[in-house]
């Protein structure tokens, strides 16, 4: 089982995504279990502040690293556990990435806000950062969000069907192809016929072609590789 601790000062955010769908039947099969840890219990702080103003001026405020420190320790204890802060300077998140972090028995999420944290938060307890693009957000739990859901459908046994992983985007590098369901004819746009014709091999044929040619169109990059 895998277990997921985030740190967060909007914990109520992570409801919305946990308790739905995939994330919560993982839950239900005990394949993942996830703690989301509201940052201001762990602050030393009578108003329970967890950021300051930086040193040196500058807009903005930062993350002290008392609180950050504090949880991390505390949520840790003796187990062995990856401590991953989400921030755009990170390494970014790939599937490749999302299957190394599969393997994984414990995972801390820090999830940053302002100007970010505090660097000795980084030094002190921090494993890796993480970015799920090159652009910013107003905060780390969307990010988190997205590492939690990337990951965690890759465990053994929360998907219904594991073979649908392997032709999925990325797989291979390659963009996944295209995919129609019934009517066969709709409004005049008619599902390809290989794909009816019963023939597999030809279906996966076809199948390489296209998801060869997707990539190329959208994702060349990925080829390169």
């Amino acid at each position: 089982m895998l277990r997921f601790d985030i740190i967060t000062i909007f914990p109520g955010v992570f409801s919305s995504v946990l308790d739905e769908s995939i994330m919560k039947r993982a839950q239900e099969k005990k394949k993942v279990v996830f703690k989301v840890h509201d940052l201001r219990h762990y602050t030393k702080d009578p108003h329970r502040k967890v950021d300051d103003r930086p040193f040196g001026g500058g807009p903005g405020m930062v993350m002290t690293p008392q609180p950050l420190v504090g949880a991390v320790k505390k949520i840790k204890g003796r187990r062995k556990v990856k401590v991953i802060y989400m921030c755009p300077g990170g390494t970014r998140l790939t599937q490749k990435k999302a299957k190394e972090l599969a393997q994984e028995k414990n995972i801390i999420l820090i999830c940053g806000h302002y100007e970010g944290i505090d660097e000795r938060v980084r030094e002190m307890v921090v494993d890796e950062s993480l970015s799920i693009g090159d652009y910013v957000l107003t905060g780390g739990e969307l990010p988190a969000m997205v590492v939690v859901d990337t990951v965690t459908r890759l465990i053994p046994g929360v998907l219904g069907k594991e073979d649908s992983l392997l032709d999925e985007s990325f797989e291979q590098d390659l963009l996944e192809y295209p995919q129609y369901t019934r009517p066969a004819d709709f409004c005049g746009n008619k599902v390809p016929a290989v794909l009816l014709s019963g023939n597999h091999l030809a279906v996966k044929k076809w199948r390489m072609a296209q998801a060869h040619a997707r990539t190329i169109k959208f994702r060349p990059d990925l080829l390169k590789k």
